[in-house]
């Protein structure tokens, strides 16, 4: 039999375990295809940013705006900050942002994070990667493989989401650092979609390779600020999302070489009610318009296509997180094309962040804010 604990012992190891574990609870809501179970993985993150999933059950590793990477366990326990994580620009937007696993990770254990990077009088986004210790407390040799240039954040459009695709390319979705122009402007990093090798190394068959003048990571551009991108499992074809000003965020099926029109074409205005001075109406020649548009701004952030079999209602479906709109949105395919959209979440009143297909077949998402939570999602009628 244990021990009764006096009051103030007891108190002391309540907040003791409090800050290592979250208590889970369990919600269920309504959704077109049925009663939706939401369970709190963990809670208590500083405005996380993103997930990954380690392998075999070892937990996930969540990434803080502010500069903390952690390590959550699979009962819900937060660790401290992992050693090895650079020093962020942790200002407005800023801060450290997605965090992915290296395709080889079982071999090489490599992660990749994006973060917002200070220098020259101002900030732009970088990319670099570290082996994840054996203990899973830090970051060994972290290097950094790309950076945007020139820097020209104050605080804005950092972007940055990192996908891998099948062929061993890595592509790096950025934002334009709240400076529009600099989205056309091919000797700059800003607004731009940008494909290297997992090394740093520019692949010979991208686009702009042999133009004079334009950065050769470059793979598409016209873009204003994403922070959505996720391989489709179907086509093998990166989409992304991107943010619009007041009205018109969208989603593009980014292809090497266009133009995706920011800010010449866009669905939006200036949150001053103004019209954009650079754009010259929805849909500019020379541009490509977008694959899906909202007229009125969810606020998009993270993106995660449906192919497990746990679920079969989800099936060819996408998810997408919305911050301002604090939902999560479904999103019905038929092919490429969208038919349907169903937003879920919405009682919770929480700001979504990010959105992953987890390897269980469940749904994962993190809330935005001081603090947020990790939120695992699965359709209690299958």
């Amino acid at each position: 039999m244990m021990p009764r604990l006096k009051p103030l012992a007891a108190l002391g190891l309540f907040a003791l375990i409090g800050y290592q574990y979250s208590f889970a609870e369990d919600r269920q809501l309504s959704s077109e295809l049925g009663p939706l179970n939401v369970h709190t993985v963990a809670e208590g993150l500083a405005n996380p940013w993103a997930v990954a999933f380690l392998p075999e059950g070892q937990g996930y590793l969540v990434s803080e705006r502010p500069g903390a990477l952690r390590r959550v366990s699979a009962e819900g326990e937060v660790s401290e900050p992992l050693r090895g994580v650079p020093k962020v620009f942790a200002v407005g937007q800023g801060g450290l942002l997605d965090v992915v696993l290296s395709p080889d990770f079982a071999k090489d254990r490599l992660v990749y994070l994006s973060y917002a990077e200070e220098g020259d009088g101002a900030a732009g986004t970088a990319v670099g990667r570290g082996k994840l210790s054996a203990d899973a407390t830090a970051l060994e040799g972290f290097e950094v493989i790309f950076r945007q240039q020139p820097k020209l954040s104050s605080g804005t459009h950092f972007g940055s989401r990192l996908v891998f695709d099948r062929d061993g390319h890595l592509f790096i979705a950025l934002g334009d650092n709240n400076n529009r122009p600099t989205a056309q402007d091919l000797d700059k990093l800003q607004g731009k979609l940008v494909r290297i090798f997992p090394d740093g190394r520019i692949p010979e068959d991208n686009p702009f390779t042999s133009r004079d003048g334009a950065r050769e990571e470059i793979w598409s551009y016209g873009h204003r600020n994403q922070q959505g991108a996720a391989l489709n499992p179907w086509s093998g074809r990166l989409w992304t999302h991107e943010h619009g000003p007041r009205g018109g965020d969208e989603i593009n099926i980014p292809e090497a070489g266009k133009n995706y029109g920011w800010p010449l074409a866009t669905h939006g205005i200036n949150y001053s009610m103004l019209a954009i001075p650079e754009a010259k109406g929805k849909t500019v020649a020379g541009t490509e318009p977008p694959h899906h548009v909202w007229e009125k701004s969810p606020a998009i952030s993270g993106m995660a296509f449906y192919n497990a079999e746990r679920f079969p209602a989800w099936q060819h479906n996408l998810f997408i997180g919305a911050l301002s709109g604090q939902a999560l949105i479904r999103l019905q395919l038929d092919g490429d094309k969208i038919v349907h959209e169903e937003r879920l979440l919405q009682s919770l009143n929480a700001r979504v962040r990010d959105v992953r297909q987890g390897p269980d077949g469940y749904i994962y998402v993190l809330t935005d804010a001081p603090k947020g939570q990790l939120l695992r999602l699965g359709l209690a009628s299958e």
